[in-house]
């Protein structure tokens, strides 16, 4: 498999961070963080998602890790082209252990679109992972979604941030987001923040202290 990323890091890093950008973005969009959260021993893959037409966006061409035809945790829901992503999120997965990091510690992540699919993976994977982190994002309905969650990652730590004023994925879908998962016996830190469908300092200190705790 092919994989189109953005890579910064060390060579022969003890810790990956595989993170998926949000609809309309791409790999370039969270370079930004990396001195930001300062971690070392650290490898961060920002991959790009395809080009597609979204039906969200009038069917305009750009890069989306499936199609949108809205906002809505019931769908509907372009059900190929996420199974597709998942498949290549397991991928890069994969290439992470086979470059000599161990998958319990691989952390996903993504933010918005990117966060959706990241919990997808994290629900459905064999690999037990390091941590997931969904930033300004929610989960579909497990029932339309069809995921069955797996055991791999019930105890793996998932940090869940969201902006109450966020006037793109509703702060409502969030805490439904947690709530589920918490349900559900998965291990769930949840923060929330005065801001839009952004990321803000206060988040990106918090996410400092927690990936410094995951990587002790």
């Amino acid at each position: 498999m092919n994989f189109d990323t953005v890579e910064h890091g060390p060579g022969d890093a003890r810790h990956s961070i595989i993170w998926l950008h949000g609809l309309g973005a791409d790999g370039h969009d969270f370079e930004p963080i990396v001195p930001e959260l300062a971690l070392p021993d650290v490898r961060y893959v920002f991959p790009h998602a395809p080009v597609r037409p979204v039906t969200l966006n009038n069917g305009y061409r750009m890069r989306a890790w499936f199609d949108l035809q809205g906002i809505d945790r019931k769908g509907p829901l372009d059900r190929e082209g996420l199974e597709a992503s998942m498949r290549l999120v397991e991928g890069l997965i994969a290439r992470e252990i086979e470059r000599g990091v161990p998958a319990e510690r691989i952390v996903l992540a993504g933010f918005s679109q990117g966060g959706a699919l990241a919990l997808c993976v994290a629900l459905t994977t064999a690999h037990r992972l390091a941590a997931v982190i969904g930033l300004s994002t929610f989960l579909m309905d497990p029932e339309v979604a069809g995921l069955e969650p797996a055991d791999a990652n019930r105890a793996t730590p998932f940090f869940l941030a969201h902006g109450r004023q966020d006037p793109v994925v509703p702060f409502e879908f969030g805490l439904a987001t947690r709530d589920w998962l918490a349900a559900q016996g998965f291990n769930v830190s949840w923060h929330e923040y005065d801001m839009p469908h952004t990321v803000s300092p206060q988040e990106v200190a918090a996410l400092r202290e927690f990936l410094s705790g995951v990587m002790k």
